[in-house]
């Protein structure tokens, strides 16, 4: 999915231009099959020149991937509220909520429809993010003498649970994102009580 290329935030016209191609795909994305999406299409809808589109991204899973940055990059921010069980109970949440709304889950399926079985995928630039700022708040937690769960044990039973449910079924309610706190601080708790 990733072309190698680095996508940059300017401002300007440049930030004119993605604003418009994002919305272009999100608006293509709740209106169109996904084999139906394409450059020339989104240039269409957009008013944004194919060749602008195809020099700025190459194609349309790396403009899907431009996408999915930009909404993990401003959505669902991570909190810092000096206690990582509510830490992890507001960003949960947020997610859940923000994964309710209509074009992301579509952005997401979108983004796993370019998979293809045998090739090895590198981590989108969205996910390192991600995982960054997970980092820095499983970091400040152990910096407060918290039992702290490993980025491993965050990622595949909070996070991968509130993405599967919201790709697969229905995006979970906040009395379940807490169910799934509960489990991941309840594991760290017996890891740390058999060390």
């Amino acid at each position: 999915m990733d072309n190698g290329r680095t996508m940059q935030r300017p401002g300007g016209r440049s930030a004119r231009v993605r604003t418009a191609v994002h919305a272009a795909a999100l608006e293509l994305l709740e209106t169109h099959p996904w084999e139906e999406i394409s450059v020339p299409l989104v240039a269409e809808v957009s008013g944004v020149h194919q060749a602008t589109i195809y020099r700025r991204w190459g194609t349309m899973s790396a403009l899907l991937n431009d996408v999915v940055t930009e909404w993990s990059a401003t959505t669902a921010s991570l909190p810092d509220t000096g206690s990582l069980r509510e830490d992890l109970e507001i960003y949960a949440a947020a997610v859940a909520t923000s994964l309710q709304k209509g074009n992301v889950p579509l952005i997401l399926r979108a983004v796993v429809m370019d998979i293809h079985p045998g090739q090895r995928r590198a981590a989108s630039a969205a996910f390192i993010e991600r995982e960054r700022q997970l980092q820095t708040m499983l970091d400040r937690s152990e910096g407060r003498g918290e039992p702290t769960p490993t980025l491993q044990e965050l990622l595949e039973l909070l996070v991968a649970p509130l993405y599967f449910y919201a790709l697969f079924t229905e995006p979970l309610s906040k009395v379940e994102t807490t169910r799934l706190v509960d489990r991941l601080l309840d594991v760290v708790e017996r890891r740390l009580g058999s060390v």
